[in-house]
């Protein structure tokens, strides 16, 4: 019950600080209301007058709120500002087709993700760290996939259409350009797990008697998925409210781009039915996700059951990160002596050359030096809100009760109406994209966080430590801390693309880096108009970006933890392959019995 009040709780304030948005920000809405109506005409005091008085505005904002939520229990969401139309079913017909969307996205992550884990499932977690793959597939931009794709298999090859929403072949290419991203992410975090699984006990037993190898990956996934779903529940929220940029490139209806519209237009009404709509949705996700962790672990999450993974040794693998990390150096060598800002009109859209490694943009400015610019804002923001939302994802994952209907609730909101609360209440500025995305980014890592933890405590091995006469912080310090911390940080690492991707995206829609700021969501955003005419002005921006996912993510390879190698009587290696050292748990719980 505290947990349904605190999360009521906080659905309203946001709901509430919805209202209040015109207000908070110190503007007119009357005057906004006209412009989304007809943006040609004069701001008349008359007709401002009228506005207010057709809408009420004049009442306040604390008596319009009062209405709204007074016609909630009625079904009444109040009528638009804007069209004049019911916000209730243009909210429930633009929520249907952003679920059809998020369904089909959905299948296409389940089947990245599959593909992302195939190697590690085939061997039964005997690999080698890798990732680099899935690590660029993760840091794609969602608008550039969908302007690549569209441009590429939609109008140039004529084999799905690309613009509109008239059918079921209308979902698959924006189902690609948000599941794809997706995907890698959530199966780099499985495959992360797969290693610890097929370590356990259980598992070595299986295979030793000969089943299956089929069936022993199975179970591994099985033994997995009840930390992976929490997070999984996020990304059905965020497909559905958040796919704001692939819903304005294919002209879709759905709830993203609706309240896109409503929160520019401060269309109060369809801003606060669409949010409320996402609120419920996650809401629902969640408790299908416990529930469904509930089903997969049965009593022994109750019981204090769990076999815990072994702590792995260290894998070490240095050469893909040095690589990596040596290309994008040599991108800042390159491109910080040159001027980004130099402009000759000449020399528009010219395709790489020496004098032009990455080409020039639509103002014949040096692409090379604008990237390498861009790169010192970019990289040191992203770097400082990944930090940042690491500390704060480690500490809320310790109070699930408190994080939880709190995570659920920022996650609902779309990043475009966060960059316009946080504009609201601390004012614009260039600080206004880092502080949208730093109240939204530590919400995946809490949920990481409390999903491991609550497994971590029904293990076994800490019930014995418990039993032996541990207190709370030694069990803190000692067992639950290190066996959380390496696998939030790495989801954290593999969200430092994201991070940049997020400022990218505000950029993208007008609401971060304005222009001549070369950074990279601001490239992205100026060069994609020619993407068909000059691909490298876009290619070379997300080229780079692509580098710094793949060198987070094997740079976080050696916060991975894989099998330690047995040794015989002889100290020479008693296997070809790795096999997982005896855990220290199982040493404790031998004690106890």
């Amino acid at each position: 019950m505290r947990t349904v009040l605190w999360r009521a709780s906080l659905a309203s304030a946001l709901v509430c600080g919805i209202g209040l948005l015109p207000w908070l920000s110190r503007t007119d809405p009357a005057l906004t209301v006209l412009k989304a109506r007809a943006q040609d005409r004069d701001p008349d005091p008359a007709v401002l007058a009228a506005i207010r008085d057709q809408l009420g505005l004049d009442a306040g904002p604390l008596t319009l709120l009062g209405r709204w939520l007074g016609g909630l229990p009625r079904g009444d969401a109040g009528r638009s500002w804007i069209s004049g139309a019911e916000a209730g079913p243009v909210v429930v017909q633009a929520l249907g087709v952003s679920l059809l969307l998020m369904a089909v996205a959905l299948l296409v992550a389940a089947c990245t993700a599959a593909a992302v884990c195939a190697r590690t499932l085939y061997r039964g977690g005997r690999t080698r760290p890798g990732g680099t793959g899935s690590a660029m597939l993760a840091t794609l931009p969602e608008f550039l996939t969908a302007s690549v794709l569209a441009t590429v298999v939609g109008v140039q090859l004529g084999w799905l259409p690309a613009l509109g929403w008239y059918g079921p072949q209308y979902t698959v290419l924006p189902a690609l350009a948000l599941g794809l991203p997706a995907g890698a992410v959530l199966g780099r975090l499985l495959d992360d797990q797969l290693p610890g699984a097929f370590a356990e006990p259980w598992a070595r037993a299986a295979a030793a008697r000969g089943l299956p190898r089929a069936r022993v990956a199975r179970q591994a996934v099985r033994r997995c998925l009840p930390g992976l779903l929490p997070n999984t529940a996020l990304f059905v929220v965020g497909m559905t409210g958040g796919a704001v940029a692939v819903e304005q490139l294919y002209d879709i209806p759905g709830l993203g781009r609706t309240t896109l519209q409503a929160a520019l237009a401060q269309d109060l009404p369809v801003l606060q039915a669409g949010t409320l709509a996402l609120l419920l949705l996650a809401a629902l996700a969640t408790g299908a996700a416990r529930l469904a962790v509930r089903l997969l672990t049965g009593p022994a999450l109750r019981d204090g059951a769990l076999p815990a993974p072994p702590r792995l040794a260290p894998a070490v693998r240095r050469t893909p990160p040095l690589l990596l990390g040596g290309a994008l150096l040599a991108v800042l060598a390159a491109g910080l002596p040159r001027d980004p800002l130099a402009l000759n009109t000449t020399a528009r859209l010219r395709p790489p050359s020496w004098a032009h490694p990455f080409g020039t943009d639509a103002l014949g400015r040096d692409l090379l030096a604008r990237v390498a610019h861009g790169a010192l804002d970019t990289l040191l923001l992203a770097l400082v809100i990944s930090a940042g939302t690491l500390l704060a994802g480690l500490l809320l994952g310790l109070v699930p009760r408190l994080s939880g209907p709190l995570a659920d609730t920022v996650n609902a909101v779309p990043p475009v109406l966060a960059a316009l609360l946080v504009t609201a209440v601390a004012g614009g500025g260039p600080a206004t994209p880092a502080l949208a995305v730093a109240a939204v980014a530590w919400a995946p890592l809490a949920t990481h966080t409390s999903a491991l933890l609550r497994q971590e405590r029904a293990a076994l091995h800490l019930t014995a430590t418990r039993a032996l006469g541990a207190g709370r912080w030694y069990l803190l310090r000692h067992e639950l801390l290190p066996a959380v911390v390496p696998s939030v940080t790495r989801h954290a690492l593999l969200r430092l693309p994201g991070t940049a991707l997020a400022l990218a995206a505000l950029g993208f829609l007008g609401l971060g880096a304005q222009p001549p700021s070369p950074e990279w969501g601001r490239l992205l955003a100026e060069n994609q108009p020619y993407a068909e005419r000059a691909p490298w002005a876009v290619l070379a921006p997300a080229a780079v970006l692509a580098v710094l996912g793949a060198l987070a993510v094997t740079s976080a390879g050696a916060l991975r933890r894989r099998p330690a190698r047995l040794t015989g009587a002889s100290g020479t290696e008693a296997g070809a392959e790795a096999r997982p050292a005896r855990p220290a748990g199982a040493v404790r719980e031998e004690a106890v019995r």
